[in-house]
């Protein structure tokens, strides 16, 4: 059965055997709504242990129920998203969705006495406490507790603070609300005189068309509903900016970025490690660029050209068994043990595999401390597709080790690492297609997803990454983010990281406006710190074999129980030095060199043939 090549259909005319299976999780909706209805006794149980948090005992309770609480809302909420992703036109879902998401609000509000009352307690008391081994299992939790007791405030200002989310939160939804809902985009003429409509969600489909035409046409529409709206995109994140800089001097914090490194304990100087050593291989960059403006034959290489396919005319097509035998493929690297966990979820049903009419578009993973780690996927066929599969894998692998291993205190790990298990199965992929009998233009395809790869998840995150630290300083100092001061400072980056094979488009400054990472503070960096570890470790995978892949498979399994920072450098990588970037990049200049010397025998094969 190859739905893949059939017109989008609903939801009910796909074979169950491609759909997820929720029923561990919740065996109906009917179930769903029983336990959601006992959840209020839940919470307003705990507001009891106020006054109360004075000895060890009575904060493991206090914990023990927090946790306890924490759980049952993360099945109700995971299972409503999972529903309402199926089809996000079905009220039911909807319904349960919104009711589950506020109960989350609630319970926050209610949950807020606690750290204040417990970091209330003297200093030497508290010591003690942490220590006592009636709360071993706590241990690092109330470690770290301890370590933000500087910057937590008092039970009245922590409410006062949460109850400012909603407000701190608004610049965000008016940038989104503006660009999903209200801005509308002229259409865009192609090569052959028709008129293709351009949105926010179809812009790089557009931009990835091999006919110019459209790509020019597409991008110059695109960002002038991005000029005009400037105003409004530079109020909204100029709020959101001011929010985050209001938190952190109520915090204490001496800036927006230490605030918000803090809370994974994070040092700036791995922020600036990863911008100093970008910025020493832009040249690299700058050669990709003009390899691209080479291979594609152009006079200049434009914005719109930066996503155009190098190898138009490769047409590669997988069945959805195909794609499974090539993640388990791709993964033989990482053991047995790993390869059966990956049959095991494609076998369960963990995936939900094909698109249908209302389905939410893209990919994820999502999943529980009691459920699977379920995967959505919308697939297509073509090779991103399959890697796609590998990348959402890469997530579930991680989630169900940590949920195997860890309490669930600590079954969560951080967004720090949240993106290295996933890039680590891309990479393997990639690795092992290159591996195979493939032809000329095949291997510049599979190395050019390589370069894009990098592009787009180290240089082009560390450019926005360089953006997001220089407009919450120019707040910090005073000075007004202005359309025209923030269009400034995101044309001189993209010229710098660019270089000067790429001609300019006056458009091309006002892209900020439309990055939606900007508005969850210095969050984009970790992409490229990610990537650059995903290098590492898939590098020493193959390279080294067993060992590497036992320290590997030791950090999937450590969830949240130990500072991100630390299970990397258990796993291998040291982030705390600007090595792992620095090897990183050093892969981009080697795949760079072959994709290089690939293309001038495909052109010298070329020129004989003629």
């Amino acid at each position: 059965m190859q739905q893949e090549n059939k017109i989008v259909p609903e939801r009910g005319e796909i074979d169950p055997q491609y759909q997820w299976d929720l029923t561990p999780l919740y065996p109906s909706d009917a179930a769903w709504e029983a336990d959601f209805a006992g959840v209020d006794a839940d919470i307003d149980a705990l507001p009891a242990f106020a006054g109360t948090l004075s000895t060890a005992q009575a904060i493991h309770a206090y914990l023990a129920a927090e946790t306890a609480l924490l759980r049952r809302l993360s099945n109700l909420y995971c299972y409503a998203s999972l529903r309402r992703s199926e089809d996000t036109r079905a009220d039911a879902a909807q319904s349960m969705f919104a009711r589950v998401s506020a109960k989350y609000v609630r319970a926050g509000a209610v949950l807020s006495f606690a750290q204040p009352e417990i970091l209330a307690l003297p200093a030497e008391k508290l010591a003690a406490i942490v220590e006592d081994a009636a709360l071993a299992d706590y241990h690092f939790a109330l470690s770290d507790l301890l370590r933000r007791k500087a910057h937590t405030l008092s039970a009245p200002e922590e409410k006062l603070l949460a109850a400012m989310g909603e407000v701190a939160a608004a610049p965000s939804e008016i940038a989104d609300n503006l660009q999903d809902a209200d801005m509308v985009f002229a259409d865009a003429e192609n090569q052959a005189g028709e008129r293709v409509p351009v949105t926010g969600s179809g812009y790089i489909v557009l931009q990835s068309s091999t006919d110019r035409t459209l790509r020019k046409n597409a991008f110059h529409s695109f960002y002038e509903g991005y000029r005009q709206h400037s105003n409004t995109f530079a109020a909204a994140y100029a709020g959101a900016v001011k929010a985050a800089l209001f938190e952190s001097q109520a915090r204490h914090y001496p800036s927006s970025r230490a605030m918000s490194m803090a809370g994974e304990n994070i040092p700036e100087t791995v922020y600036d490690n990863l911008v100093a050593t970008v910025r020493a291989h832009l040249p690299a960059m700058h050669r990709y660029a003009a390899l691209r403006k080479e291979i594609l034959g152009l006079d200049a290489l434009h914005y719109y050209d930066l996503y155009a396919p190098l190898v138009p005319n490769l047409e590669i097509h997988y069945t959805y068994p195909e794609a499974q035998q090539m993640v388990l493929d791709a993964v033989a690297p990482l053991g047995e043990g790993y390869q059966a966990q990956v049959k095991e979820a494609f076998a369960q049903r963990w995936l939900d595999v094909y698109p249908n009419k209302g389905k939410s578009g893209g990919a994820y993973s999502s999943g529980t401390y009691d459920s699977r780690p379920y995967i959505l996927t919308n697939f297509t066929g073509t090779l991103d597709a399959v890697s796609t599969i590998a990348h959402e894998m890469g997530h579930s692998m991680h989630t169900a080790a940590s949920n195997r291993t860890q309490p669930p205190q600590y079954a969560d790990y951080t967004l720090f690492v949240a993106e290295v298990a996933s890039t680590v199965n891309e990479n393997l992929m990639i690795e092992q297609l290159l591996k195979g009998d493939i032809t000329p233009e095949m291997r510049l395809y599979l190395l050019n997803q390589y370069l894009e790869n990098f592009k787009g998840t180290v240089y082009r995150q560390t450019m926005f990454a360089e953006f997001e630290r220089d407009a919450h300083a120019m707040a910090q100092r005073g000075e007004a983010l202005s359309p025209a001061a923030l269009n400034a400072l995101y044309k001189g980056l993209v010229a710098d990281y660019f270089g000067p094979a790429l001609a300019w488009d006056d458009a091309v400054q006002y892209e900020w406006a439309r990055i939606p990472h900007f508005y969850r503070p210095f969050y984009v960096y970790k992409y490229a710190t990610g990537y650059s570890t995903a290098v590492a470790l898939s590098e020493g995978i193959l390279a080294n074999g067993a060992p590497a892949v036992k320290k590997y498979l030791e950090f999937l399994s450590m969830g949240g129980s130990a500072y991100p920072l630390e299970e990397l450098k258990h796993a291998g990588v040291d982030l705390a030095t600007p090595a792992p970037v620095e090897a990183a990049l050093q892969k981009f200049e080697r795949i760079l060199d072959e994709a290089e010397q690939v293309y001038r025998e495909i052109s010298a094969k070329s020129r004989i043939a003629e």
